[in-house]
Formats: structure tokens, C-alpha cells, sequence
């Protein structure tokens, strides 16, 4: 049998899956690297063929590193920037060797890593020829030139053949898929590595989807390239190229419903890219920029976007659960009925963002800028967000339940009708705040600013407020029955009908405020400066008023319950002609 006759009598066989029986058994190079990526032992002891790999690994990175540098070679009848004579069975011969070298498995990053020192080590080496040269076949391959090729011109049918011969059993779309996912893997490493030079930068400027704002730019190349790659197995584009992807330049690209988990888009430009609804699980976006993209629906659970520029991003309804945010900017960004829960955003740029209605349970927000942010019916229960910035957001009917908000500032912040059960906002500035109809049961205010703040129809019975300042507050009508208000600034603070029945205010300072028809039965008033407070209609029985200070023309005439006072002083007693 001749031996052409015998690949096609091999060929027959793996079509039909069957193997000679005369033959050594096959080898499967599916899902496998060139070479092993961890360096090899030397102990003598290891099996020899440890030894053998080792030795293949390095034969084949100098076949790499000197045929990188032979396609690079001006005047060799290729494309050029000179726009040289492009000779056809030069070319084609091109292609074939492209096809031999890389078409029966991946390229490792360690591989990558030392072809690329030993041609920058090479003074001949010539990064923009073999960038033009590589790109062209890069962008033919993807239209699916060369499988789609008749027989006699299938460069992946050759290569499947001669792989068959040497009993390594491949399919087409394999030597196909390898070839083409390594090229596009050498064109990302030559991106960046001329984005690190100068001279380079602008000759060298490499878009997996063909360059945006010109008439070839089509989105949704590389995404035809992921579901193609995948079409052997899911997730083997990214096991592949993924660490490749770093660095790279995407702007503009249609990834939508791409499975991209665990890809390491570190450092990339995706900014107005489309991953809508994509599985971005896991991924790497440190320092990447993302401004204007869209990730609706998308999965980007346990993602890491720290340092990334998300401004303007659209993350709506987007699976955020335990991604790192650290440092982000996300600035006007779009996260509403999105699940950030349990995610880290300490030190994020949250400014003017939308987080309506989005989940935020157990998040880490601390010293992160919120100010402006729309925040309404939004979950940020057992959240962190000591010294967070939330001047002047709407956080309207959110759930804030066991947060942490000490020393935050929320000047000028909606809180109206807010759940802050057990919330702690001690040291807080919430000047001028919205706190009206707001759930304040068992919160801690203490040594809080609250000047001017407003609480209209809030309930802080029972609520620790000490050393609190709320001058010039409005509490008219709140319940503040049973709280804490020693040492607490009130002063010109309007208390009109407030209900501070056996509240204590101890070395509280309510000069000047307005206490008309005030319930302060049972209250502690005690070292207390009332002076010039308005007390027309209060109700003091059996509140406690020693060493209380008042005013010289304070009027006490319609002031109930002070023949039950306790500890009257005695100077105010003979004022008022009491026994």
C-alpha cells in the first residue's frame, strides 16, 4: 500500500472511528498544550520521558522563535509595508507552515513568553512585518478561508492527515481551531508588546474584532470565534487564549452571551463593548477600561474589576455576588436591580450611579463616594459603610437594617421612609438629612451631626442619641420616648408635640428650642439648659429637673405636671410659688 493510500485508509478509519489493528494505539491531543508549562525536574530518577517532553519543549520553542523571525524578514515575497510583490506560492507556503507549526495543539504562556525575549533579543527581528503578515492570515481564518478550502487546497485537511500518519489522532476542526487560536494569541502578545514602545504603539495596534470606526469593523467576529472554539468543548476558548486576552484592545466588540470565565482581561481597553448576559465569571478586569460598556444581565460573580473605569457602564440587573469593585470608578454607572451582594466596593467611585433596587446585602462600601447616587428601595442590609460618601443621595425606602454607616456623610441625604433598624450611624454627618417617616428602632445616632436634619413622622423611641447635634433640626411629632439623648445638642430644635416621655436627657442642651406641647413625663432632665425654650403645653409630671438651668423670663404658666416634678430646684420653686 502506498503511502499516500495509507493516510486516506487512516482517514477512512477515524471518520468511522475505528483503529488498525496493526498500529500502535493513538494519541489524543484534545484540550492539550504544546508542551508542559512547568519546568521539568532534572532529577535522574524522573521517568525518561519527562526528560524527552523537556527536551521537545525546548526544540520547539527555537523552531517558534526562528520562524517568528523568518516571517518577519523584509522582501521575502510577502505582504509588506513596502508594499512588495506578494508572490502566491509564497504565500500559500506561508499558510502551510503556519498550519504545520501550529495547528495540533495550544501554546502556553511560559512558551509565549520566551519566543518573544529571544527575538526582542535579535536585532533582526522585525515586529511590524510579521504583526501585517500574521494579522492577514488572522482575519482570512476567521472567515473560514482555509477549512472551507477544497480538498486539494485544505491546509487543515493536510495537516489532519499528516497528523493521522504519525498516529495522532485529530479532527479538522481542531487543527483548524489550534492554528487559528495560537495566531491570534501571537497577535495579542505583539500588541502588547509594542503598546510598551513608543515607536511602536501606532503601527502596532491589534483589534480581535477588526478596528472600530472603520468599514471592516465587524462586532461580533470574535464572538463567532468563542462560540467556534467552544464548539469542541465549552470554555475552551478561554482555556486556551484567556490569559492572552490581557492588554488587549476590544473597544467596541459584540461579546454578547460569550462564555468567558475566568478570561484575564487585565489592563484591556473594552470600553462600549457589548457582554450583555455573557458568563464573565471570575474574570480579571484589574485596571481594565469598561467605561460605557454594557454587561446587562450578565454574570460577573467573583470577577475582579479593582481599578477598573466603569463610568457610565451599564450593569442593570447584573449577577455582581462577591466581585472585588476596590477603587473602581464607577461614576454614573447603571447597577439598578443588579446583585452586588457580599462584594467588595471599599474605595469605590459609586457618584451619581443608579443602585435602585439592587442588592447590596453584606457589601463592603467603606470610603466609598456615593454622593448623588440614586440608592432608592435598595437592599444595603448588614452592609458596610463606615465613612462612606452619601451626600446628597436617594436612598428612599431602602433597607439599611445592621449596617455600619459610623462617620459617614450624608449631608442633604433622603432618607425618607428608610429602614435603619440596629443601623450604626454613630459619628455620622447627616446635616440638613431627610430622616422623615425613617425606621430607627434600635439605631445608634450617637455623637451623630444631624443639624437641620428632618424627621418628620420617624420613630426613635428607644434610640441611642447621645451626644448627638440637632440644632435646628426639625422633630416636631417624633417619637423619641426612652432614648438616649445625654449630653445631645438641641438647641433651636423644633420638639413641637415631640414625645420624649422618659427620654434621657441628661446634660442635654435645649436652649432656645421650641418644646410647645412636648411629652416629657418621666423624662431626665437633670443639668439640662432649658433656657430660652419654649415650654407652652409641655407635660413634665414626675420628670426629673435637678440642677435643671432656665432662662430669667422663661414663662411657665401653661406648663403641666411640675407640682409632680421631681428634684424642682428650689429657686424655680419660689418663681413659681410651689410649696
Amino acid at each position: 500500500m502506498s503511502y499516500l493510500s495509507q493516510i486516506w485508509q487512516r482517514f477512512r478509519n477515524y471518520a468511522q472511528g475505528k483503529k488498525l489493528t496493526d498500529k500502535p494505539q493513538t494519541n489524543s491531543v484534545k484540550a492539550q498544550t504544546l508542551f508542559p508549562s512547568t519546568k521539568i525536574s532534572q532529577d535522574l530518577d524522573k521517568k525518561p520521558r519527562y526528560v524527552q517532553n523537556n527536551l521537545q519543549y525546548s526544540l520547539f520553542i527555537q523552531k517558534l522563535q526562528k520562524s517568528l523571525e523568518e516571517w518577519g524578514k523584509p522582501g521575502n515575497g510577502l505582504l509588506s509595508a513596502q508594499n512588495e510583490i506578494v508572490t502566491a506560492p509564497k504565500q500559500r507556503q506561508f499558510y502551510e507552515e503556519i498550519y504545520d507549526l501550529l495547528g495540533h495543539a495550544a501554546l502556553t504562556p511560559d512558551i509565549v513568553e520566551q519566543v518573544i525575549n529571544l527575538l526582542i533579543a535579535r536585532k533582526t527581528f522585525q515586529p511590524l512585518l510579521l504583526f501585517q503578515r500574521l494579522e492577514e492570515f488572522y482575519r482570512r481564518w476567521c472567515q473560514g478561508e482555509f477549512l472551507d478550502a477544497a480538498p486539494d487546497n485544505n491546509l487543515p485537511q493536510k495537516k489532519m492527515l499528516t497528523l493521522l500518519a504519525q498516529n495522532i489522532t485529530i479532527g479538522l476542526r481542531e487543527v483548524d481551531i489550534y492554528t487559528g487560536l495560537n495566531v491570534l494569541i501571537l497577535l495579542l502578545e505583539l500588541h502588547r508588546y509594542a503598546q510598551g514602545r513608543d515607536e511602536l504603539q501606532q503601527s502596532i495596534n491589534f483589534y480581535p474584532s477588526s478596528q472600530p470606526d472603520t468599514e471592516s469593523f465587524f462586532t461580533s467576529e470574535l464572538l463567532r470565534i468563542i462560540n467556534y472554539s467552544d464548539a469542541i468543548e465549552i470554555g475552551n476558548f478561554t482555556s486556551i487564549v484567556g490569559e492572552f486576552l490581557k492588554g488587549g484592545n476590544f473597544r467596541g466588540a459584540y461579546l454578547g452571551n460569550a462564555n468567558l470565565t475566568g478570561a484575564n482581561f487585565s489592563g484591556a481597553n473594552l470600553s462600549g463593548a457589548y457582554l450583555g448576559d455573557a458568563n464573565l465569571t471570575g474574570v480579571n478586569f484589574t485596571n481594565a477600561n469598561l467605561s460605557g460598556a454594557n454587561f446587562g444581565d450578565a454574570n460577573l460573580s467573583g470577577a475582579n474589576l479593582q481599578n477598573a473605569n466603569l463610568s457610565h457602564a451599564d450593569l442593570s440587573s447584573a449577577n455582581l455576588s462577591g466581585a472585588n469593585f476596590s477603587h473602581t470608578d464607577l461614576s454614573r454607572a447603571n447597577l439598578s436591580h443588579a446583585d452586588i451582594s457580599s462584594a467588595n466596593l471599599k474605595n469605590a467611585h459609586l457618584s451619581h450611579a443608579d443602585l435602585s433596587s439592587s442588592n447590596l446585602k453584606d457589601a463592603n462600601l467603606n470610603n466609598a463616594n456615593l454622593s448623588h447616587a440614586i440608592v432608592f428601595g435598595a437592599n444595603l442590609s448588614e452592609a458596610k459603610l463606615s465613612s462612606v460618601n452619601l451626600s446628597h443621595a436617594d436612598l428612599c425606602r431602602a433597607d439599611l437594617s445592621g449596617a455600619d454607616l459610623s462617620r459617614a456623610i450624608l449631608n442633604g441625604t433622603n432618607l425618607s421612609d428608610t429602614i435603619l433598624f440596629s443601623t450604626n450611624l454613630s459619628d455620622a454627618i447627616l446635616v440638613a438629612a431627610d430622616l422623615s417617616y425613617a425606621k430607627l428602632n434600635g439605631a445608634k445616632l450617637n455623637y451623630a451631626k444631624l443639624n437641620g436634619a428632618m424627621f418628620l413622622g420617624a420613630d426613635l423611641s428607644g434610640v441611642d442619641l447621645s451626644g448627638v447635634i440637632l440644632n435646628d433640626a426639625d422633630l416636631s411629632g417624633v417619637l423619641l420616648s426612652e432614648a438616649d439623648l445625654t449630653g445631645a445638642d438641641l438647641s433651636y430644635t423644633m420638639l413641637f408635640g415631640t414625645d420624649l416621655s422618659y427620654a434621657n436627657l441628661n446634660k442635654a442642651n435645649l436652649s432656645g428650642s421650641n418644646l410647645s406641647g412636648a411629652l416629657l413625663n418621666g423624662a431626665d432632665l437633670s443639668h439640662t439648659n432649658l433656657s430660652y425654650a419654649i415650654l407652652s403645653n409641655a407635660d413634665v409630671t414626675e420628670a426629673n429637673l435637678k440642677e435643671m438651668t432656665w432662662g430669667e423670663k422663661q414663662q411657665w404658666e401653661t406648663v403641666r405636671g411640675l407640682e409632680t416634678a421631681l428634684n424642682v430646684p428650689e429657686l424655680l420653686k419660689q418663681e413659681l410659688g410651689l410649696s
